[in-house]
């Protein structure tokens, strides 16, 4: 190991390098920010959309398309995105491990730049299955960005800004949402000659990402615990810190190392039997279902429903969509600003109770706004109030801990399994919902309320603060809850300051 340089010690807090910066942008505009916008794209041109489906059906075959097949096919460009992206995510772990962090990205761009070449020229093409196809491709790309993007940054942050360096996944998918919007606006690009356009525009940050993100350094945690090169981590650690003693850090990685050595690399079928594993698996399931099932699509789904009945008209209600877009930003980058202040719990508490409260009101203020018309107002007012909270700690907070409650040697098994959860509860969510809704109406909320209490309930039992510590810390705190022992720092490093030669020992699928 080197030695030490003698002079003014470096500082022991993390700070924005310009190479962190640049290649934290890079990694979220390219994932993250795409992921964002091809979520929400189809969302406001959907009338033009079908019109270019059944335009093209009637020159094929000389009669316009029945309703049902219309909504058959419909219903297939909405919900293969999500069952794409649950592809997508059952692909990652073999992706990261074969190869690493940001060589993953990079091939994912593949998965966005195809795609947006082929809804580009559908118009031209008079093919609506270039749109559909497509759609499987971006929900593959979304899988793999939204379980590689946090990895990646997680590994690359010092563990005072993890924090926030973790929510850019939220912050960047946030302002894609945004500006999908903006751009789906009838007046932009949201018309029958513009939306080729649109849905191309997918390729721009891949593109980008594709030419910028090659000169940035490989996860140094990566580097060093799975390759086991020790001089290309601690040269990335030096270009990422800003300074040339990283002794400490190198050996903080190393002591996980030990640890990896200890329980081997596991795959998903045993991280569900591994015991030192239990409980945060068990947390980045509640956390993901949680997310999802705590009501987030459902407010989307039915937002229109509710400007409605406040005497918005239909021409007007995108762009209260958009001021609700500005709330999702504004609230989403208030948290990656103060989640290293305030923890991550507190963020993740304080959300979940805005979330409950505001699905209860919301119940009432439908339920009654018949016989008071005034409250057709609050209506609109709680579907803010929880996007605002939604935005403070369920949507961002999550993309941190899941990095931060596992090992290196079980990280990619569990974001594997987060990934699963996280696609599977979005698809059961925007195919039951409607359903649900046409039922029971309103009462839907009382569900997502209850979801929004049991999730914080866990949380303040089992979750801890995870804010300011190392990993092999964080893997301390849950080891008492899995009632394992680990063994202290002193002992694991005194087993050999350097990682061995011999491969860890690597567990079936």
């Amino acid at each position: 190991m080197e030695k030490k340089e003698a002079g003014t010690p470096p500082p022991r807090e993390g700070r924005l390098q310009p190479t962190l910066v640049l290649a934290t942008l890079s990694a979220a505009f390219g994932s993250a920010f795409e992921y964002g916008y091809n979520v929400a794209v189809v969302n406001t041109p959907h009338k033009v959309l079908k019109s270019f489906y059944n335009e093209t059906f009637f020159e094929r075959h000389g009669t316009f398309m029945d309703e049902k097949v219309m909504l058959l096919l419909w219903s297939c460009t909405v919900s293969v995105f999500p069952l794409g992206g649950l592809v997508g995510s059952l692909v990652v772990g073999l992706l990261v491990d074969r190869c690493g962090r940001k060589g993953t990205l990079l091939i994912n761009n593949v998965f966005a730049i195809i795609p947006a070449i082929l809804m580009g020229v559908s118009k031209v093409a008079k093919a609506f299955e270039l749109i559909i196809f497509s759609r499987v491709m971006l929900g593959v790309c979304a899988g793999i960005s939204y379980s590689a993007l946090p990895m990646y940054l997680g590994e690359l942050a010092p563990k005072n800004l993890r924090g926030t360096l973790g929510t850019m996944t939220e912050v960047f998918g946030i302002v894609g949402v945004f500006l999908a919007q903006i751009f789906s606006l009838q007046a932009i690009l949201g018309n029958p000659t513009g939306w080729p356009v649109l849905l191309a525009i997918t390729g721009v940050p891949a593109l980008l990402q594709l030419l910028s993100l090659p000169f940035f350094p490989e996860s140094p945690r990566y580097t060093l615990i799975q390759k086991r090169d020790e001089e290309t981590a601690r040269q990335a650690l030096r270009r990422l810190r800003g300074w040339a003693d990283v002794e400490d850090e190198m050996e903080e990685m190393r002591v996980e190392g030990q640890a990896e050595q200890a329980e081997g690399r596991l795959s998903v079928l045993n991280l569900f039997t591994f015991r030192p594993v239990r409980w945060q698996l068990i947390s980045i399931i509640v956390l993901m279902a949680g997310q999802q099932l705590s009501g987030i699509n459902a407010i989307n789904y039915y937002a229109d429903t509710i400007y409605a009945s406040a005497g918005v008209a239909a021409t007007h209600s995108q762009y209260i969509t958009v001021g609700v877009g500005v709330v999702n930003i504004l609230m989403t980058v208030i948290s990656a600003g103060t989640v290293e202040r305030l923890g991550r719990r507190r963020l993740l508490l304080v959300g979940y109770g805005i979330c409950g409260s505001a699905c209860l009101v919301l119940t009432l203020a439908l339920l009654f706004q018949s016989a008071v018309a005034e409250l057709s107002y609050l209506s609109v007012i709680c579907v803010f109030a929880y996007i605002a909270g939604h935005s403070m700690g369920p949507s961002p907070v999550p993309s941190v801990v899941r990095t931060e409650i596992f090992l290196q040697s079980s990280r990619p098994a569990a974001f594997l399994v987060d990934g699963a959860v996280h696609w599977l509860t979005n698809f059961i969510v925007g195919f039951v919902f409607p359903s649900i809704q046409e039922v029971i109406g309103a009462y839907s909320f009382i569900i997502f309320a209850g979801i929004c209490l049991l999730t914080a309930v866990y949380i303040y039992e089992v979750i801890p603060e995870t804010k300011g510590r190392t990993f092999v810390e964080i893997n301390r705190i849950f080891a008492k809850r899995n009632r394992v022992e680990i063994p202290e720092k002193g002992e694991v490093a005194d087993a050999g300051r350097h990682l061995p030669s011999l491969p860890a020992k690597e567990t079936s699928f």
